[in-house]
């Protein structure tokens, strides 16, 4: 009786052990697999106008902001809305005025898990600031600003201008990556960067005008506007590049003597190791309590 009752709990032990020390292992691994599956996310924007600029009035003492963007986008999104207008208390008696006016304005931006791309398109546009209604602060022709940035590949940013610009009524040749200024007495002055590119290991930026701004309109009410002008800006930043899967072919291990922790890795073993050793001890521990139990009862 006493070799009964004892020998059934000795080899469920066994079994019970077995399986948890063979099963933990592979739950283990899934474990810290799952913890680094998520890749990092590409990212892109691209928009055609943003403003920031501070309108002084006549009659007052105060500054009014004047930050406006027209379709500024972020992936995945893209806009075509060609016109941009605005209200500013104390101008022009609240009327709205346009800040800008194109046949095209396009902005679009796009991720997948290999690229990200960011795009504008601006044509035939016509610029505008408080106290200036008839004298357009910036004319042009076509100007284009692309970001690429593809997984495992160095970024691509560019701008492109096709047709003349006309800054404050003066048309003026515009130098890539260069600053042109242009002064007009009694109206103010206006400094401009065209094609502007900045890249990365995974970013690019593309801004095709960035306008530094100060005029002096007295008029409407408005006695100086001054600030910054961004048209045409594409951005993008890379996403991860993706890494292919280790093999989980079983490795071809064949037996090199007393095995240690440099023979393990020379023959492949691998983070599955404790677990099966473990296992194989639970069946070698319980076997031999089950013997010694045999015995005691047959005594």
């Amino acid at each position: 009786m006493n070799g009964t009752d004892f020998r059934m709990p000795a080899r469920r032990l066994a079994t019970v052990a077995t399986a948890t020390a063979l099963a933990a292992g592979p739950a283990a691994l899934a474990g810290a697999a799952s913890a680094h599956a998520t890749p990092d996310q590409g990212r892109a924007s691209a928009v055609v106008l943003r403003t920031g600029l501070d309108v002084s009035l006549l009659d007052k003492t105060v500054n009014v902001p004047l930050a406006v963007a027209l379709n500024e986008v972020q992936a995945p999104q893209s806009a075509q809305k060609a016109a941009l207008t605005a209200r500013l208390d104390g101008v022009d008696g609240g009327q709205p005025f346009n800040v800008l006016r194109a046949d095209v304005a396009d902005a679009k931006a796009t991720v997948t898990a290999e690229k990200a791309e960011g795009y504008t398109n601006l044509a035939h546009a016509r610029l505008h600031v408080p106290g200036l209604p008839l004298l357009s602060l910036v004319e042009l022709g076509t100007v284009t600003s692309k970001a690429t940035c593809e997984a495992g590949k160095p970024p691509v940013a560019a701008s492109n201008l096709l047709g003349a610009v006309t800054v404050l009524g003066k048309k003026v040749t515009l130098t890539v990556g260069g600053t042109t200024e242009v002064k007009v007495p009694g109206v103010g002055e206006v400094r401009l960067d065209f094609s502007k590119t900045e890249t990365t290991t995974r970013t690019a930026a593309a801004t095709a005008l960035e306008l530094a701004v100060t005029v002096n309109p007295l008029n409407l009410n408005v006695a100086e506007v001054t600030g910054t002008l961004t048209l045409a800006k594409a951005t993008c930043e890379a996403p991860a590049q993706q890494q292919s899967a280790p093999s989980t072919a079983p490795a071809d291990v064949k037996p090199q003597g007393a095995p240690d922790d440099t023979g393990l890795a020379a023959t492949g073993g691998s983070s599955t190791t404790p677990y099966l050793v473990g296992g194989a001890i639970a069946l070698v521990v319980a076997g031999g309590g089950a013997v010694a139990l045999a015995r005691r009862g047959r005594s």
